[in-house]
């Protein structure tokens, strides 16, 4: 709870301060916080220590959300090659989730190795390396420039921020197009907490702990595969969207009744397909947006993805009081399968090469 809190808070006023300050100080900043909370675990090992922790790991998400999707448009935008960024935003999610899954497989040997200190002094080195790699990115933005050279004193750059989110907020609530594209990438995003639910599923087909692990990766090395071929995909009709989403209620659904590992196959297909889906989402409202405030709109969407994470979490928590884990991930999937009949009319259409030169 204090993890959520922390990100319902600070989600859209980071946005907009990623729209008035450097974006790449903030991705480093993101980094730095997330190593403190790391080490507050291992250094301050109470309950104390541990809502610290979630509080300056929820300010890094807090930070990095919608802060770099909109740092990486608008840099392709400074050099006319907005056309690159759905095949980048897949790729650099391909790469997020081939690292989780290395995470994943490493954690065992850490802990074998030298315990939960071990695990924690190595993930607060690979923040470390995150800050290093988002201080070596470029910083071109004319707009970002213009606003540090003039150097403007607290009154005048909070007002600068007001203004920002103000103008964010406002198009996201008078335009159309993007209100209905923030509020589907919210919805496809909430879906995402299905994976929370994987290993429980997992354990009730009588899966060894030992098989659980590797049962997971699957589901993330699909992921990553489905992420990586967004690019490609970026420009296909809402029609085969709405059909993949439909293919990932089925195939969820019926890895999860079939009460078998093999169950997991199907499960990992649908949600690489989900994966695509979200990523072409996800690059389609960025080509909708055409307001300066661009952080603060993707951290709106953000924002509503944890409201519909939540509602997730609620229909697993209430319902099973009376079901078991394979019926309430059938069940969840009838929400991913209305949703496929909503892609038609909230999916932006892909902008043409000329629609993209003039952002």
């Amino acid at each position: 709870m204090i993890w959520s809190a922390t990100g319902f808070v600070l989600e859209v006023p980071s946005g907009a301060w990623a729209d008035t300050y450097s974006r790449r100080k903030l991705l480093i900043l993101g980094a730095l916080l997330s190593g403190l909370g790391y080490a507050a675990w291992i250094t301050i090992p109470s309950f104390a220590g541990f809502a610290l922790g979630f509080i300056l790991w929820g300010t890094s998400g807090a930070l990095i959300s919608g802060t770099y999707e909109a740092f990486a448009y608008d840099e392709l935008a400074a050099r006319d090659r907005t056309e690159h960024f759905p095949a980048l935003l897949g790729r650099a999610r391909s790469a997020g989730f081939v690292m989780n899954l290395s995470a994943t497989l490493l954690a065992a040997p850490l802990f074998d190795l030298g315990g939960y200190v071990l695990a924690g002094v190595v993930s607060v080195l690979s923040c470390l390396a995150q800050a290093a790699v988002a201080w070596s990115l470029p910083e071109t933005r004319a707009v970002e420039n213009a606003r540090e050279a003039a150097e403007p004193g607290v009154k005048a750059a909070f007002g600068n921020y007001l203004q920002m989110l103000r103008a964010g907020v406002s198009e996201v609530a008078s335009t159309q197009l993007v209100r209905r594209a923030v509020l589907l990438v919210a919805l496809l995003g909430g879906f995402l907490a299905f994976d929370e639910y994987f290993p429980l599923l997992a354990s009730e087909t009588g899966a060894a702990t030992g098989t659980i692990p590797l049962l997971i990766a699957g589901t993330v090395a699909a992921q990553a595969i489905g992420g990586a071929l967004a690019g490609p995909a970026y420009k296909l009709p809402a029609a085969m969207f709405s059909i993949g989403l439909a293919a990932t209620a089925v195939l969820i659904a019926s890895g999860a009744l079939s009460l078998s590992a093999w169950g997991f196959l199907p499960i990992a297909l649908g949600y690489g397909v989900m994966q695509l889906v979200i990523v072409v989402s996800e690059s389609r409202l960025q080509d909708a947006i055409t307001g300066p405030a661009r952080a603060t709109v993707t951290s709106v969407s953000g924002l509503f993805a944890e409201v519909s994470a939540i509602a997730v979490y609620a229909g697993f928590a209430i319902g099973s009081f009376w079901y078991p884990m394979s019926i309430l991930v059938a069940a969840l999937t009838i929400p991913v399968l209305l949703s496929a009949f909503v892609v038609p009319r909230a999916l932006p259409a892909p902008r043409s090469s000329a629609d993209l030169s003039d952002v």
